[in-house]
């Protein structure tokens, strides 16, 4: 999605709004470097100060980290995001497993509730890539597929509020899980997550809940260097 050149008065507001654009479509995704300050101001047209008080504002907001001698990243894709990152991001540890486990488990009852058979092709498609992923022994490949399965089962809940406050959360997920998992893919840390969709796909709502909501309690059994009760 290329950038242009704002030419309305409020070149801030423009230039902020254009920034969060290139965030939350995904073309700036979270932990990717934006371009440097010299890069916005050709690709925007604007003066070297819009650009930074626009960049300021965002980091202000969550979405941005501005790292001295390194340049800055996208920590989150939306304002709550942002606000949840940096309000739970040091959260006991035991604390967000049971709110994964709430929620989880909510969404994969309503899922099994009201999957479509769109839904259960997309579940099934997702835990194949990320049997896969874990195959290929690539750690972050793995975390993202992961994630992506669990968004899945919560969009098939087709509750619009829950998908909403999930995927606010999910950037702070993805940096628990990615420590869970830690660099290397371990027997202990593979979960098979078959039950679940198969629950999911033949409509069993108890089994499904009762699947997700022991997920997040096993994650943290077997984190590397975790205090656990």
């Amino acid at each position: 999605m290329p950038l242009t050149t704002p030419r309305r008065s409020a070149l801030v507001d423009q230039v902020i709004a254009q920034l969060r654009n290139q965030i939350t479509s995904g073309e700036w995704p979270v932990g990717s470097r934006i371009p440097t300050e010299p890069e916005l101001v050709e690709l925007l047209g604007v003066a070297r100060n819009t650009v930074r008080e626009a960049v300021r504002a965002l980091a202000h907001n969550g979405l941005l980290d501005i790292r001295q001698g390194s340049g800055t990243y996208v920590i989150a894709t939306s304002e709550l995001a942002g606000v949840m990152h940096r309000r739970f991001a040091d959260a006991d540890p035991r604390h967000i497993a049971e709110l994964r486990a709430t929620l989880e488990s909510s969404a994969a009852r309503l899922a099994a509730e009201r999957r479509t058979e769109r839904d259960v092709a997309q579940l099934g498609a997702l835990l194949a890539r990320r049997e896969e992923a874990w195959d290929s022994g690539d750690a972050e490949l793995f975390v993202a597929a992961d994630i992506s399965l669990h968004m899945a089962v919560v969009a098939a809940s087709h509750n619009d509020v829950l998908i909403g406050l999930y995927s606010d959360l999910g950037d702070l997920l993805r940096d628990w899980l990615r420590d869970d998992v830690g660099t290397e893919l371990t027997p202990a840390t593979h979960m098979d997550h078959a039950r679940l969709v198969e629950a999911i796909r033949r409509g069993d709502a108890d089994a499904a809940a009762s699947e997700a909501a022991g997920y997040p309690f096993e994650w943290l059994r077997h984190a590397p260097g975790r205090d656990r009760d």
